[in-house]
Parts: structure tokens; sequence; C-alpha cells
């Protein structure tokens, strides 16, 4: 890499510091912290031997910053925790065998439609491969963790013990660049909702929190019932598979009965011609898996 290219990387690191994000170096035209002892670590934030030493390292210091980049034309890394960002990360599709599959740009604004909100406009990074990055300013008081397809297929996100790419570094595969809209915008409270941790046992949360909860929680159930509903020959069991994966993260999170449902997507599912028995052996496999699964979530992030 040439002089200019060190220089421009250092630049991107600074940008970024003046923002108030915390950097840090990544390796050369990659990705992996390039910090020492940070070899195992990979840009979702998880370490082999579980330590995230860049996380504590990363600076706004234009000190340490012109010193670290002045050492080797390293790509920018912004430790998101520290912050205070929460980055959702729209990626293509993992499956490149499948034509049709959505992108997590898709499936994101689909997302936001039943949530009855446009896509939010907030600064935004277009990766290497194509994917985008979302940058949401982290609500004060609230510490979340990084989700792998929690959100939607192929949607990640970065908060605490986990990082980006800056816009500015490259890699092999492409550049990362800014796209538009240069103010970050809060993360909203729907998104949120989904995102953040459900409180201990022990805790009794607030009427209002309950309140809002429920409310969302029941939203989502008529909107994953009526696109049910609504759906196609060729589409419907897949549809309703879907609908009871996003649904049964509600249920382990306990804002929905399961029972309920299970009633309301086997009334959809049974709706538009699928048989009772195909309803019932798609809703038990879907639930079962995403309840299983997001629990784990809710304990551990």
């Amino acid at each position: 890499m040439t002089h200019d290219t060190q220089a421009a990387l250092f630049r991107a690191a600074l940008t970024a510091a003046e923002r108030g994000w915390h950097v840090f170096p990544l390796r050369p035209g990659s990705k992996p912290p390039a910090l020492h002892g940070e070899k195992s670590c990979t840009h979702t934030g998880e370490c082999a031997r579980g330590h995230v030493k860049w996380e504590q390292r990363a600076t706004t210091d234009s000190g340490r910053i012109r010193a670290a980049w002045s050492r080797a034309p390293f790509n920018v890394g912004i430790a998101t925790g520290p912050s205070g960002l929460v980055v959702v990360d729209l990626d293509l599709p993992k499956d490149k065998s499948s034509s049709d599959a959505p992108s997590g740009a898709t499936t994101f604004a689909a997302l936001c439609e039943r949530a009855g909100h446009a896509v939010p406009d907030t600064y935004r990074v277009r990766t290497a491969s194509g994917g985008e990055h979302l940058y949401f300013t982290a609500p004060a008081g609230v510490r979340l963790g990084n989700t792998a397809g929690t959100v939607a297929d192929s949607v990640d996100t970065r908060a605490w013990g986990g990082y980006v790419v800056a816009a500015g570094s490259t890699t092999p595969a492409g550049k990362y660049e800014a796209l538009s809209a240069p103010e970050t915008a809060v993360l909203p409270p729907w998104l949120q909702a989904i995102l953040q941790p459900a409180p201990r046992a022990s805790q009794t949360p607030s009427v209002a929190v309950v309140g809002q909860s429920r409310r969302y929680a029941d939203r989502a159930l008529a909107n994953e019932a009526r696109n049910v509903a609504m759906a196609q020959v060729g589409e419907r069991e897949s549809k309703l598979f879907r609908a009871a994966r996003a649904l049964g993260r509600l249920v382990a999170w306990g804002d929905l009965p399961r029972h309920v449902v299970e009633q309301a997507l086997q009334e959809a599912g049974e709706s538009v011609g699928l048989s009772p028995a195909e309803c019932r052996s798609t809703l038990r496999s879907a639930l079962n898996w995403s309840i299983a699964h997001n629990q784990v979530h809710r304990e551990t992030a």
C-alpha cells in the first residue's frame, strides 16, 4: 500500500474518533484486530479465548491514533459498545446457491413495514461485500450485546462485545464507503424491544414497560397472521413457518402465550388451504426451534 493509502486510513480513523467513536487498528487490507494477542478474534467480537482486548484499548485520543496509524496502513475498527452505538448489519444472503434468497436489506425493510415504520434514516456504510451497516445511537442506560439472525434473516447487530469496519477501510473484496445521512439516529424503540434482554425473574417491570411490550407483541401477532392469511399458492407453508419463527421469540420472552400464537396461525394457515395436520406440524417445528434458541439469547445477551 502507498503512503497516500496510509494517510487516508489515518484520516478515516480520526474522522470516526471526532464523532466520539472509539477506534482501533485492524490488520492491513483485512478485518481482524491488529492488536497484540488478538489473533484469534473475529469482527463479530467473539474470541477463542473469550477476551476482547480491542474493546478496552479502542480510543478517541488523536495522539494515540496518530501513533498507531503511523506504523502501518491499518484498516479502522470501531468498537461499538464503548462508542455508544448499535450497528445493524444488513448482509447479503449466506446461501449463494439460491438466487431468490432475500438480502438483509430486504428482510429488514419488511420487518420495518410489519412494525408500522419506515426504514430509519441514519448514517450508513456500504460494506466491501455489498451489504450495509446502519448506525444507531444506543439508548442511555441500556447495554445491548451482539445478535446474529435474531432480528431477521441476514440481519445481525453489533453493540457491546462487537465491532464494525469503518468507512474508508479496504479489503480485497472492496472498500467500505459512507453512503448518506451524516447524522446517527437514535435506536428506534420498536427495534430496541426486539434486541433488549428480558428483565431478570426477580425484577418487576413497570406497568408502562409491560404495556408497551404487550402492545408490540399483539401488533406482531396480528401482522404475522395477516401475512399468512394473504399467502399465495406456493408460499403458504413457508410464510407460516417464518411467522412462527418470528413469533416464537415473543413466546420465549413471555410476551405472548404459545397457545394464542398457535391458534391464530393455525386459523390463518387453514384459511388459505393448508390442512390442519400441515399447520400443526409446521407450527410445532418452527415454534420449538425459535423458543429454544431465543431463550438462550435472552439469558446470555
